[in-house]
């Protein structure tokens, strides 16, 4: 029986409800008992309440742009948090935001710019996906190459936990501190990245940057991805230039993009292509010779850079960006009747071994006999996509074992088995390979002191 405090929020079992709740990025289609779509903080809290005394699963959802499956279930209640949008308050003079978990990060970024300041956290899929996700999964995009991912922003968290009791923590202003383990020092931390595993966001506050002067973004075309990826290196280690963010397009990636941008014409000798963004220091003109001569001695064919000056223009070069995970998610979609789907890696390396790690990729890849990925991302931090297509089911399972074959590679090379989209269902057969087993068992103890009924997403990360 659902409590009369839930009834705005009341769980929905109508089949087409839970069916349009049962799919997100990641290629996988899994329908929940029910749906709840609570509109404040206290009815979340009720429904943790009512579902940990019966025992029933809950799965935080937002914009459901998860790659990892970690905002769908098969069981249990999807609780879909779209509802709470509300900005709570904005303090120009503070530079700060408070905000529910359900505003779109992109609606959020414009509040924000009407006053002058940058909401630096930058997924590329901004425009979709929600506030409450990005600290779920501690996201990130092209411009944490400057910025960092969200968790360095987050100021404080309002969090209902699984008994359904709401805490309120705040980041200690401490320069200095030995009071016990330094794991337990700042308890925000132990939500943001926790993919809804040991709680619930039900609001935020974020520190704000000032808006920058001037950005230019500027795509330049390489003859080689060799030569693309070491102006990477170059740009990267030079203090002549200011750029918040260098990624990397393939050649396959290059071609989506062109087919956006209509411009079948443009580089058409290019293997590859960079995407920066120059922010200048404040008084500062951008340093455009400076790029152009970092390029050109890296081979660039500097008759075909593209130059985007102007907040129309940068956002038109943001859908361009944004067109080539989109593309890839509509091929996955298409094969999903097939047993197939899009099979995306976030992997990261140190960024001067990306050319190296990316050439082993390749050459499983083609050892297996797989089509190669679609490779594109955040080069300036050594962190690609690979983005496969598997075909039918017998396809995914080989390209599963090329991935995984990579990411063995990738931590024998200091790197993570997944630097941006966390772990959610699909990674977590990979975890063991980056986590020690006493790693993972300090994880399972922090996961069954706040959810000792294990109700909160389960399949998660662990």
């Amino acid at each position: 029986m659902i409590p009369p405090q839930l009834a705005a929020s009341r769980i929905e079992r109508d089949e087409g409800v839970r069916r349009a709740y049962a799919a997100d990025a990641s290629g996988l289609l899994m329908v929940p008992d029910g749906v709840a779509r609570p509109t404040s903080a206290a009815e979340v809290a009720a429904l943790l309440a009512e579902s940990s005394a019966n025992g029933t699963a809950v799965t935080c959802a937002g914009g459901q742009t998860s790659t990892t499956g970690a905002s769908i279930s098969d069981t249990g209640i999807v609780l879909s948090l779209r509802g709470m949008d509300r900005v709570l308050d904005l303090d120009p003079r503070s530079r700060t935001v408070r905000a529910e978990p359900g505003v779109f990060v992109g609606e959020l970024k414009r509040a924000c710019a009407a006053h002058g300041l940058l909401l630096a956290p930058d997924p590329t899929s901004e425009e979709e996906c929600t506030l409450g996700g990005a600290v779920a999964c501690n996201a990130s995009g092209a411009r944490t190459f400057r910025y960092g991912a969200t968790r360095p922003h987050v100021r404080a968290l309002k969090v209902a936990l699984a008994d359904g009791s709401i805490v309120e923590l705040r980041r200690p202003a401490l320069e200095k501190n030995t009071v016990g383990y330094a794991l337990a020092h700042d308890p925000v931390d132990w939500f943001i990245g926790s993919e809804g595993t040991l709680g619930v966001v039900v609001e935020v506050e974020l520190g704000l940057l000032p808006l920058p002067e001037q950005v230019i973004g500027l795509a330049i075309p390489f003859a080689t991805e060799q030569d693309a990826l070491a102006f990477i290196v170059s740009a990267r280690e030079s203090r002549r230039v200011h750029p918040r963010c260098l990624e990397f397009f393939d050649r396959r990636a290059l071609g989506i993009a062109r087919e956006a941008e209509s411009t079948p014409g443009w580089a058409t000798d290019a293997d590859a292509f960079v995407y920066v963004e120059e922010v200048p220091p404040t008084g500062t003109p951008a340093a455009l010779d400076e790029w152009l001569e970092l390029a050109v001695q890296q081979g660039a064919l500097a008759d075909d850079v593209n130059v985007y000056e102007g907040e129309a223009s940068l956002r038109e070069a943001r859908r361009v960006r944004h067109a080539v995970p989109a593309t890839m998610n509509e091929r996955g979609s298409a094969r999903r009747v097939h047993g197939g789907r899009k099979v995306s890696t976030d992997w990261a390396v140190p960024y001067a071994r990306l050319g190296e790690m990316l050439a082993k990729a390749r050459t499983f890849a083609d050892i297996a006999g797989i089509e190669q990925a679609v490779t594109y991302g955040h080069a300036g931090n050594g962190h690609p996509h690979q983005n496969f297509i598997a075909h039918d089911a017998d396809e995914l399972r080989r390209i599963e074992a090329v991935v995984e074959q990579t990411l063995r590679e990738v931590i024998a090379m200091g790197g993570t088995v997944a630097a941006e989209h966390g772990i959610g269902k699909i990674k977590r057969k990979w975890l063991p390979l980056q986590m020690s087993p006493l790693q993972v068992r300090t994880m399972q103890a922090v996961k069954r002191e706040l959810d000792p009924a294990g109700i909160l997403a389960p399949g998660n990360v662990l």
